[in-house]
């Protein structure tokens, strides 16, 4: 559409320039905001969404979300504008086209930068799902990259679009279409039609997959529908890559929801495995295989009922004559109470085929009297015994023994603390034993921490004592009340060491879980989470008043500088400590100019005073040090504010201040 033939005013703050993209939910503009003259990106979205009032309602109640979610690798949204026929969502402007731009234009990535890549794209899923926010839709057409992308720096890869898909397609009501492109559709949504977070990390797995192989893996003849259930139906395709990086892909694609790892705890392993496979060059661009191999997933299976002829010639009758054979009627079998069955359809190894035999040869008639035939009576009166005898012997030593169960799984992942503390929890329980694998991953996204962590392992049920714990290679003793102030019972103090930045740490240990009857994963899932929220209510609890576990419990960070000062003079600033009960002036985290050790509080989120600086937000009044740790007055200057980055807390502020001259 040329320009002329548009209103190139968008609201009354922007202004659209040039159209650059469209796709199926509306068209990508060039603007400028004429209030800053910064460059912005439109998405207006075709005009029979805006006929749907509810879709129109429902962005509108979201913008705070969209608007609110800031994250390097995720494209800020900042304004969103409801014009006569236009719906429009106004981002920040990123130059360098899409990863669907860079597929076409250069084919499969050298692993190492596909690796990172994604990496960035989990890291931007990470931060949306610390607000409970799932994008539901990604693929490289919704992964923008800055223009000097290939040196990977901070803010290089931004996911875009968070929710529209699913917003869109809600406007369909009780029709069948699905959130989400097929080729990237995780399996849940096919067979429940339901998707939930780790339904992103399963479309980052195929978004890397694509990245190494120029096509996604399960692409190939047939419609949308076919190709989506072959996410259901079918294993991926192996790629010619080292083992580590596809166990890593692997484990992405499991079929399974709660198998696969958080968004956060699969950046981290994509960084694990980038440096070692620096060298390996591009994999040349991959056909579709001419099958795909089962995976043993849900399949329909229908069944005809065999009718027999009515007549049909008999060798017995005359030539010429035919003889009427009797039906039997057809079973009642009562009211269908649906047309086909979804199960799922274990994969089975093929039968041998049978020996063909000679229709000419007579049947052998075999008579009791045959040693033969009495030899195999005896044999089998035999082995008929000995297991009656092994039966009961096993009844009377071991009681009623069940059958094998396989072992459960259960998941859950916390929010992310101010600190940038990530908890992630992985549990597998073993039927025979009764005994759970927990298995704890700590994150840390922009500084180092260190522990001790608390960790609330409570009893099944929430009811009854403690399960007995043992930790395996960690530092772990119980929780002491009477140092740490928190009363919560069943709780640990963890210490796996230092989670280093955008790495992860984890602990593991084996805990007594005596699940009662019923559903042993419900039962697991329902202590994983119980743990989770009881170790967040724990570390949040407003009237503890302790300085324990600082990366769990500060909220905040509050920079106290001077209320006036004169130039020249050396500053004095103080970072208090914020916790659920509130600011902390008795134990200062740092005292600016530094005279004496860090307190554990600042080791604990920021690794030291290495993880603090001062900034100048005094438009040059204020001379900073070189390790950004001493503030001192160079100028006159009103309202002035000492600003402060501390480990993960950024955009610190002190309340403005006044400099003067001396005698003033």
């Amino acid at each position: 559409m040329p320009a002329e033939a548009f209103d190139t005013a968008l609201g009354a703050s922007y202004r659209l320039d040039e159209r650059v993209g469209r796709g199926a939910t509306g068209e990508v503009w060039r603007g400028v905001d004429r209030r800053t003259d910064e460059p912005v990106a439109a998405k207006i979205l075709h005009r029979e969404h805006l006929e749907d009032d509810t879709l129109v309602e429902r962005f509108v109640r979201e913008r705070s979300i969209l608007v609110g979610l800031r994250h390097p690798n995720v494209v800020g949204v900042r304004d969103l504008v409801v014009e006569g026929e236009r719906l429009a969502i106004v981002m920040e402007l990123v130059g360098g086209g899409s990863l669907r731009d860079t597929l076409r234009e250069r084919g499969p990535l050298r692993p190492a930068v596909a690796l990172r890549v994604v990496a960035a794209v989990l890291d931007g899923l990470a931060a949306a799902h610390d607000r409970g926010v799932a994008h539901q839709d990604v693929k490289p057409d919704n992964v923008l990259l800055a223009t000097s992308w290939q040196y990977l720096g901070p803010g290089a890869v931004k996911l875009s679009d968070f929710g529209i898909a699913e917003m869109v397609a809600d406007r369909r009501g009780g029709s069948t279409g699905l959130v989400g492109t097929p080729e990237y559709m995780a399996p849940e949504l096919l067979v429940t039609g339901v998707g939930d977070l780790p339904a992103d990390v399963y479309g980052a797995g195929i978004l890397l997959y694509e990245l190494l192989a120029g096509r996604t893996p399960f692409a190939g003849p047939g419609t949308g529908y076919v190709v989506a259930h072959r996410h259901v139906t079918s294993e991926a395709p192996r790629l010619d890559v080292p083992d580590p990086l596809w166990d890593a892909i692997a484990g992405m694609l499991a079929k399974d929801p709660a198998r696969r790892p958080t968004a956060r705890v699969a950046a981290a392993q994509l960084r694990r495995v980038a440096p070692a496979v620096s060298d390996v060059d591009a994999l040349p661009e991959q056909a579709p295989p001419e099958e795909f191999r089962s995976a043993g997933g849900p399949a329909t299976e229908v069944r005809g009922i065999a009718v027999p002829e009515a007549t049909g010639s008999s060798s017995d009758a005359p030539a010429g004559e035919t003889t009427t054979r009797p039906v039997e009627p057809l079973p009642d079998l009562g009211t269908a109470t649906q047309a086909t069955m979804l199960r799922s359809m274990p994969v089975l190894p093929a039968e041998a085929t049978p020996a063909t035999t000679t229709p000419d040869a007579p049947a052998r008639r075999w008579s009791w009297r045959d040693p033969r035939v009495i030899a195999v009576i005896v044999a089998g009166a035999l082995l008929v015994g000995l297991g009656v005898f092994f039966i009961v012997r096993a009844a009377g030593r071991t009681g009623a023994e069940t059958a094998t169960a396989p072992p459960v799984q259960a998941q859950q992942q916390s929010s992310a603390a101010k600190s940038g503390l990530g908890i992630a929890r992985s549990a597998t329980w073993d039927p025979t034993s009764r005994t759970a694998s927990l298995t704890i991953t700590y994150t840390a996204q922009a500084a180092p921490l260190r522990g001790p962590f608390l960790e609330v392992l409570p009893a099944v049920g929430g009811a009854g004592a403690c399960p007995a714990v043992e930790w395996q290679g960690t530092a772990a003793q119980p929780n002491v009340r009477s140092v740490t102030g928190i009363e919560t019972p069943c709780a640990w103090s963890v210490d796996p060491g230092l989670v280093p930045a955008q790495g992860t740490v984890t602990a593991t240990a084996s805990v007594l879980l005596p699940l009662g009857a019923g559903d042993p994963t419900a039962q697991l899932q329902e202590w994983v989470r119980s743990a989770g929220e009881a170790t967040q209510s724990a570390t949040s609890d407003s009237q503890v008043t302790s300085t324990a576990y600082p990366a769990q419990r500060l909220t905040d960070i509050q920079v106290v500088g001077p209320t006036r000062t004169v130039s020249g003079q050396v500053l004095r600033i103080r970072l208090l400590p914020v916790w659920p009960s509130g600011q902390d002036e008795l134990h200062p985290m740092l005292v600016s100019p530094d005279t004496g050790e860090p307190a554990q509080s600042l080791q604990a989120v920021a690794g030291g005073t290495s993880g603090v600086r001062f900034l100048d937000q005094c438009s040059g009044a204020l001379s900073i040090s070189k390790d950004g740790l001493v503030v001192q007055a160079q100028s006159v200057a009103q309202d002035c504010t000492i600003g402060a980055r501390v480990g993960n807390f950024t955009n610190l502020a002190s309340q403005p201040f006044e400099i003067t001259t001396r005698g003033s």
